[in-house]
């Protein structure tokens, strides 16, 4: 796939840099939806995780309110809402509200994991029931009926009616980090999208199987997809190998339940034990770092194996100003255009 068709995208997880506050990491990330739409990125999600205390993404419903209105082109969405978390009347409340505030640029990608840890679920399920059980198949139906106003007539809330009323509707998409999600999309008629930074073995396999077995739909006629993951470019060798040294002690804090954020101490310390080179080695296919020329062919790459339609880029390093820089970086390399250059 050429570079002038293929889309480019941002997750953000909008992280809280130590001796940072939650105030400070969303107007960051306020401040980077202007930037990135300034490039021609097309659009920004947000990520819901929750008893995080390095995140301020519990809540990617009023980060989409926020940024909307902070920006005029840029599609804003989640991605995504956990939908065994939510109530689908609710969300389809809260969606078409954001879709009557920001016609044409919200987008809906729904999840089936907790995006917590088993007890912080059992706090936002309810029960143990609902934690072990798989909810989303029906929960998902039910979504779509509110938000197309499709209820049976003899369903039991075909009167209710999910507000306010709305000509259009968000832009859907089913998220995963295994089979189930995108197999899911492709015999409902959904866009789906693959987070290869959880699961890089399976993204390619998985995101063609979902090309090969698509079933059009009243939601999609065709297939569509994305890939998402994480990337750094800076041409400081220095920066890079900082950031390799963040993500992967961020992941390994998170694997072992240390909740926390990291100090520039503690970072140097991993960053100099004997342990480091193994993790990092183990990390290597999870990550793209490096010159922007080296991470733009790794993630052209990407898109080839996946055969997907459009990248979503996760920077989560620490430093705002190496984070837009990088952005900046690979929109130069990609061919990604902004309004100036069209």
């Amino acid at each position: 796939m050429a570079d002038s068709e293929l889309a480019v995208s941002v997750l953000d997880f909008v992280g809280i840099p130590y001796g940072g506050t939650a105030t400070e990491a969303i107007d960051g990330s306020v401040e980077l939806a202007r930037t990135v739409e300034r490039l021609g990125y097309r659009r920004i999600w947000f990520s819901e995780h929750h008893n995080s205390p390095t995140l301020a993404c519990t809540a990617p419903e009023l980060l989409i309110a926020r940024v909307g209105a902070a920006t005029s082109t840029l599609r804003v969405g989640a991605g995504g809402i956990m939908l065994p978390n939510h109530a689908p009347l609710k969300v389809a409340e809260t969606f078409r509200t954001l879709e009557a505030m920001f016609p044409g640029r919200v987008d809906l990608g729904l999840g089936r994991a907790p995006g917590t840890d088993g007890l912080t679920a059992l706090a936002l399920r309810g029960s143990e029931q609902k934690v072990m059980g798989n909810e989303f198949p029906q929960l998902t139906g039910e979504l779509l009926a509110f938000l197309t106003d499709t209820f049976p007539d003899d369903h039991p809330f075909r009167s209710v009616q999910a507000t306010p009323a709305v000509p259009g509707m968000p832009e859907l998409w089913i998220l995963g980090s295994s089979d189930y999600g995108a197999r899911f999309a492709a015999v409902n008629g959904l866009a789906a999208s693959f987070a290869h930074q959880i699961n890089p073995e399976l993204a390619g396999p998985v995101l063609r199987a979902y090309r090969r077995d698509f079933r059009p739909s009243e939601f999609l006629d065709a297939p569509r997809s994305s890939v998402s993951t994480i990337a750094f470019a800076s041409e400081d060798a220095a920066e890079v190998a900082e950031f390799e040294a963040y993500w992967t002690l961020n992941m390994a804090k998170l694997r072992s339940g240390r909740l926390g954020p990291i100090s520039p101490e503690e970072l140097k310390e991993f960053a100099a034990s004997s342990g480091y080179p193994a993790a990092r080695e183990q990390m290597a296919g999870r990550l793209n770092a490096g010159s922007p020329e080296v991470v733009a062919t790794r993630l052209r790459a990407l898109v080839e194996d996946t055969e997907a339609d459009e990248l979503i880029v996760a920077t989560p390093t620490p430093s705002y100003a190496q984070r837009t820089r990088s952005y900046e970086l690979l929109a130069a390399e990609l061919g990604v255009r902004g309004p100036a250059s069209e």
